[in-house]
């Protein structure tokens, strides 16, 4: 799912403070393109938190043209992916359970190979899955 939140960016005294309205959220940055950057961070964040750990649905983004602020306040949208945001943050393993003949079981084990890790790489060869590209 992607979505575009409204944010509102302020410099501040060494910071550029980030307010995100929708999302009742603030993050900051060390410059400008820093700020987006965690805005983009914190709005995922909250987003996965919000649907996984209290399933709760999203807001609805709000128009730019609602959000109030300051006159040299910037007013801009932050868009965030929430599948590529789940993907690279979700760790969690998955038991599988698997065949394979005796004979090779066994040469595997005198090279003490590790499975999973065989099986993650050969299912990502397989699947031509770019995992630079996915996160």
């Amino acid at each position: 799912m992607k979505l575009a939140y409204p944010v509102i960016i302020s410099k501040g005294s060494k910071f550029f403070i980030v307010s995100v309205p929708d999302c009742q959220i603030n993050t900051q940055g060390n410059d400008l393109v820093h700020a987006i950057e965690m805005a983009r961070d914190a709005i995922s964040l909250w987003c996965v938190s919000e649907q996984m750990d209290f399933n709760r649905p999203l807001p609805e983004p709000s128009a730019l043209s609602t959000i109030q602020s300051e006159d040299d306040d910037i007013v801009t949208l932050v868009d965030v992916d929430l599948e590529t945001y789940r993907r690279k943050y979700d760790l969690r393993t998955v038991r599988k359970n698997l065949t394979i003949p005796h004979w090779l079981n066994k040469e595997a084990e005198k090279k003490k190979v590790n499975f999973s890790r065989i099986l993650q790489e050969a299912l990502i060869d397989y699947l031509n899955i770019d995992i630079n590209s996915k996160f």
